[in-house]
């Protein structure tokens, strides 16, 4: 800048005294140049350190870096909430624990450019894709805004709302951005280390654009070779600070051009030095006609790494190495905060290695100023020397023009070997696509004696990308959804193509079989052996039935045929038949099965569910009238009629237990009520004619009793059903037929669970 003001005072100068404006003019410019070197010299500061765009902050005073062009960065926290914390209680009903569970959400403000920026693309936290290049968060979050460093954009609501709206500040000319309800389930219930993607610019960048934007001045760029372009920078500190790594890795100087100022990678002009040009006495004092110097090969380095941001690795940093051959062990790196190839990394390093080698020779010459048309950055040859030198100062002083020359390579050379970005394993960017949401009830599972309704959320999405997705439960009562958390991991879920068979319960079928369509194609359904079905592998719902499947087999995208199924599981042998094709599917693990907080005063209701995940335009819906069958005994077994000598009916039956599924051989099941009751009735069609109850599993049917009920209940056959009463109602019935001639009937053994 100071080369431009004195150029126009020298002109005016050599105005008047009389040797011309435009020698005037290069006097000032050789005076600027003097000043220049003092403003542009390298210093004590440096630019921003890779590491530094990699680490979030939020200290005071830490500077925030001018982004350009496309670039990932951390980023400096500038606001934020305390930690939200939200709690609900589950279970603790009769002769269960209740437990509580915690979750937690943060608000916060992260700037990111002190220059406006155009928008954000995606967003990694602890490493992870939190936010995806669609636009898609795969972890929930109630809200996010964006603002691009605009110097009208308003103040952040929610930071309005938190300090009041005369102490909250809009951060005008900075681009940062605000999450609000950023849920930390995901990152160990802490806020996560974020790095953003920021696209400050449409498209990339040269140096001189670069340049242009921090002093707020048009600059130049002179060369033979194009201008380095880059696709991301960021400039930290003054301008000197900023572009010193750009400025030393590409070998550019600074220099006044037509008036302004300009970057200059070396042009070529039709000059030759010769020795005749030398000024040999000044005043009577003799001059060296030339000084040589040749810095030993020992002080060039011998490897050169340059770092940068990778953007084939998600920009995150690489290094590329060039090295050179001969004596020395001096290594040396560049931070270079800009957005290279790999190739493009590994040719500049390579250039700039070549370039020290050549650079090493340099020559000091007093001529005439006949010279003065020669500026900083000009390439001239010399008459007494092999090659091409650049003019590296040219300062005016005693009446002669002292040029600093330093060789520089010319011509062709083979281009270095490619570089190499490396292996990188990153996380696919998956949309996550609509959420699909299925509500499960489970009877009991013989371990405790349930108080209320087993019930559970199963979600999955329509693509490999989806996560989870917040759960409403609807009341219609008050015409709301209020949260109840998130669902757990995707679930399996899926609908039958067919209409699964009816099969006995409680035995392997091996002709049986249901095709499935999964609702998400990243989900496998994998065969078991037996031993593993004995172990509770492969336990699916389908409709109301519970059953398991030893086999798999694939037939065509997200379909599976099930087959060698085990029928009729925990007590719902009951819907063994009736099934029709579009039934869901659920695959009942646990850790993918979000518990649903009830109590007995649900069963009858219908429960509606809703979820939203980062892909839904509008919620998943579902619905399920709960019955309670996990707080309700199961069905008796082993029913039997035979006939007493006096005409009436002897009844037997086995019964079962919330308490255990399993057998034990030679033992009872423990009772799992809070007493043994049974419920006996006679029914002809729908009609109840009778009913008793007992205290054991045995009962008797009178003969005149029977006489009775015959006479009527005709036309209808009569059927007996048996019920055990527990301690919240009575269980499914096992329907017995009556036959007239009071024949023994029999049910199937239960042989398994």
């Amino acid at each position: 800048m100071a080369t431009l003001v004195l150029t126009a005072v020298g002109g005016a100068l050599g105005q008047s005294v009389g040797i011309g404006s435009a020698v005037g003019s290069a006097i000032g410019a050789m005076a600027g140049h003097s000043l220049d070197a003092l403003i542009f010299r390298p210093g004590a500061r440096t630019g921003p350190r890779l590491a530094d765009l990699q680490v979030q902050t939020s200290r005071y005073g830490v500077s925030l870096p001018r982004l350009y062009g496309t670039l990932r960065v951390a980023g400096t926290v500038i606001w934020s909430t305390d930690l939200q914390e939200a709690s609900a209680t589950e279970g603790g009903g009769k002769g269960q624990p209740s437990v509580t569970r915690f979750s937690y959400s943060a608000s916060f403000a992260v700037a990111l450019s002190a220059r406006r920026i155009s928008a954000i693309g995606r967003i990694w936290a602890d490493g992870n894709l939190l936010r995806g290049g669609a636009g898609d968060f795969k972890s929930s979050v109630g809200s996010f805004r964006v603002y691009v460093g605009s110097e009208d954009q308003p103040v952040d609501p929610l930071i309005a709302a938190a300090v009041g709206a005369d102490q909250a500040s809009a951060w005008r000319g900075c681009a940062y951005v605000v999450f609000e309800g950023l849920q930390l389930e995901d990152f160990g219930n802490r806020i996560p280390s974020l790095t953003f993607e920021v696209t400050a610019d449409d498209g990339p960048l040269g140096i001189s654009d670069i340049a242009s934007d921090l002093t707020e001045m048009t600059v130049g760029y002179v060369g033979d070779a194009d201008e380095p372009v880059l696709s991301g920078f960021a400039a930290e500190g003054d301008l000197r600070d900023a572009t010193s790594a750009l400025i030393d890795v590409h070998d550019l100087l600074w220099r006044e051009e037509e008036g302004e100022l300009a970057l200059v990678s070396g042009r070529s002009i039709d000059r030759t030095l010769s020795p005749a040009d030398a000024i040999l006495a000044i005043d009577g004092e003799p001059e060296q006609v030339g000084r040589k110097q040749r810095i030993p090969l020992e002080t060039v380095p011998t490897r050169l790494a340059i770092r940068h941001h990778d953007p084939a690795r998600d920009f995150q940093v690489g290094i590329q190495t060039a090295e050179r051959a001969g004596p020395g062990v001096r290594s040396q790196e560049i931070d270079l905060p800009a957005a290279l190839s790999a190739y493009d990394a590994r040719q500049l390093a390579d250039r700039k290695l070549r370039g020290a080698l050549r650079r090493r020779q340099s020559i000091q010459r007093s001529v005439s100023w006949e010279a003065l048309d020669l500026a900083v950055g000009d390439v001239v040859a010399l008459g007494e020397e092999a090659g091409r030198w650049l003019v590296e100062s040219c300062d005016w002083d005693d009446m002669a023009v002292r040029l600093r020359l330093r060789a520089v390579e010319t011509g062709s050379r083979p281009a270095a070997a490619a570089g190499d970005a490396g292996g990188l394993v990153t996380e696919p960017d998956l949309v996550q696509g609509p959420t699909s949401l299925a509500i499960v009830e489970l009877p009991g599972d013989g371990v405790a004696s349930a108080s209320a309704p087993s019930v559970f959320a199963a979600a999955t999405g329509g693509s490999a990308g989806w996560r989870r997705a917040a759960l409403l439960r609807f009341r219609p009562e008050l015409d709301m959804a209020e949260p109840i958390g998130r669902t757990a991991p995707r679930a399996v879920l899926g609908v039958a193509l067919d209409a699964l068979p009816e099969g006995a319960p409680w035995r392997i079928d091996r002709r049986g079989s249901v095709e499935i369509l999964l609702d998400n194609a990243a989900d496998t359904l994998v065969s078991a052996e037996d031993e593993l079905l004995l172990q509770g592998a492969n336990l699916c719902q389908i409709g109301e039935e519970l059953l398991q499947f030893g086999l798999a087999e694939p037939i065509g995208p997200k379909r599976y045929r099930l087959s060698r199924l085990i029928r009729g599981w925990r007590g719902t042998e009951w819907a063994c038949g009736g099934h029709g094709a579009g039934e869901r599917f659920v695959l009942v693990d646990p850790v993918r099965l979000m518990p649903i907080e009830l109590t007995s005063a649900d069963v009858g209701r219908t429960l509606e569910l809703r979820a939203i995940g980062g892909g839904d335009i509008v919620p998943a819906e579902a619905a399920c009238q709960i019955d309670g069958r996990a707080m309700m005994p199961p069905s008796p077994v082993h029913g039997r009629i035979t006939p007493l000598a006096d005409g009436g009916l002897n009844i037997q039956w086995v019964r079962r237990s919330r308490l255990g599924w399993a057998w034990a051989s030679g033992t009872d099941v423990p009772i799992g009520e809070e007493l043994e009751a049974y419920t006996l009735r006679v029914m002809a069609g729908p009609t109840l004619l009778r009913e008793w109850e007992v205290g054991m599993p045995a009962g008797i049917y009178s003969a005149a009793d029977h006489a009775d009920d015959l006479a009527a209940g005709t036309p209808w056959p009569l059927r007996l059903e048996i019920r055990q009463r527990g301690t919240w109602g009575l269980s499914l019935p096992l329907p017995l037929p009556i036959s007239c001639m009071c024949r023994r009937v029999r049910l199937p053994t239960q042989r398994m669970k």
